[in-house]
C-alpha cells in the first residue's frame, strides 16, 4: 500500500498560479499511472489530469491549456502546475493511481481562488 501526501495548495487570486505536489511512499509508485482529482464544496469528486508511466498525459476539458501534470519517479512525486487559476478551480485536490483499486486517499490540499 502506497501512502500519499499532497501539498502546495493555498489562497490565490484569479489568474495566479500554484504548483501541487503528491509524494508517495513505496516502490509501486513509479509503476502506476497517476492522476489528480478535485472536489469542490457540495460537488462530486472529478478527475482533473493523469500521467502514465511513460509520461503520456490527459486533462479534463475544464483545465486543458492551463494545468500541466508531471512526475519524478526517482522522487516518487507527481506534480500539478496550475496556471491562470479561476474561482471555479477552488477545491480540495487529491492524487491517486488511476488504474486498479485506488490506494488509500491522502488528506488532499486545499486550493482557493478568489479576489
Amino acid at each position: 500500500q502506497v501512502q500519499l501526501v499532497e501539498s502546495g495548495g493555498g489562497f490565490v487570486q484569479p489568474g495566479g498560479s500554484l504548483r501541487l505536489s503528491c509524494a508517495g511512499s513505496g516502490s509501486a509508485f513509479r509503476f502506476n499511472a497517476m492522476g489528480w482529482d478535485r472536489q469542490a464544496p457540495g460537488k462530486e469528486r472529478e478527475w482533473v489530469a493523469s500521467i502514465g508511466t511513460t509520461g503520456i498525459t490527459g486533462y479534463a476539458d475544464s483545465v486543458k491549456g492551463r494545468f500541466a501534470i508531471s512526475r519524478d519517479n526517482a522522487a516518487n512525486t507527481v506534480y500539478l502546475q496550475m496556471n491562470n487559476l479561476k474561482p471555479e478551480d477552488t477545491a480540495v485536490y487529491y492524487c491517486n493511481r488511476v488504474t486498479g483499486t485506488r490506494w488509500g486517499w491522502g488528506q488532499g490540499t486545499q486550493v482557493t481562488v478568489s479576489s
